[in-house]
Parts: C-alpha cells; structure tokens; sequence
C-alpha cells in the first residue's frame, strides 16, 4: 500500500509561490479535456515550455483518475462545490499539479504487464513523466485527498 507522501513536494508556504492558479472541474469525463486546456492556457501564460507535454499528460491522468476512482457516478455535492479540483503552483525552478477529489481511498498503483491494456496504467505514467508525485489526505473542514505531482523545470542560464 502506498502510504501517504508528502516527501519532494516544495514548501506550502503561500508567499514562496511564483504563480498559482486552480480550476474546478464537473464531475463528467469532459473534464478531463477542460482541465487540458486550463493547463495548457496557465503554462503559456507562465511561459513554461520545457515540460509542457509532460504536465500536460499527467494533468490528465490524475484527472482521470480521480474521476474514474474517487467521486461516485451519482455525486452531487451538497454544498454546491465541484468533486474535483485542479491547482497548478510554481516555483522559480519547481511546478506541482495537484488534484483535489472527494476520496480518502489510498491511490494504488496498478501492477499490470499488459502494456496493450487501454488502462490502468494512469499512476505508471504519473511517476515515469513526473519528477516526483505523492498524495496526502485533508483534515478539518476539507475532505478527501489531494494527489500532487512535482517536475523541475529548467532555467535560463
């Protein structure tokens, strides 16, 4: 079982982030192509090119994810906030994609050989594309987990 890792992912201290930026997603599969293109439009934004396929990738693998494995065919919140949330933050030389679901459940890894499978290999790719990637489960008033993924990215110079 994969126990909770919080090791490698950049200090939470909010005045030690470059750029954040976060979207909710509905709880559909569309959103998968949603969270894409807020991706894609933030690290443009942020002039972040070196890694932009890679993030891209694993952006919609823990998407998919958590959608897939996390929130429940018939959830509706009752609060009214959405299941699943995206967050990007970055750092001078590090970015973390995080996704908030609803799950405590552990995210495990599949052991799976068949590489012709068209899934179950959505953590395989997370790790193989990411620097780093962990998960931590919220406590207090927020529920569920956040599944992160951390890439170093190259500076000029």
């Amino acid at each position: 079982m994969l126990k909770p890792l919080r090791q490698g992912l950049p200090p939470l201290d909010p005045a030690a982030v470059s750029d954040a930026a976060s979207c909710a997603l509905p709880a559909r599969y569309e959103a998968v192509r949603e969270a894409r293109r807020f991706t894609r439009d933030t690290l443009g934004q942020w002039d972040i090119g070196d890694r932009f396929d890679d993030v891209c990738l694993v952006v919609s693998e823990l998407v998919t994810n958590a959608l897939r494995h996390a929130v429940p065919t018939d959830h509706c919140p009752a609060d009214g906030l959405p299941s699943v949330r995206l967050h990007l933050m970055r750092w001078s030389e590090r970015l973390v994609c995080a996704v908030h679901d609803p799950s405590h459940e552990t995210p495990v890894p599949r052991d799976s050989d068949d590489f012709s499978a068209e899934s179950g290999r959505g953590l395989f790719l997370v790790d193989s594309f990411a620097d780093s990637w962990g998960w931590h489960p919220l406590a207090g008033t927020l529920q569920g987990k956040v599944v992160w993924a951390l890439f170093r990215m190259h500076t000029a110079g």
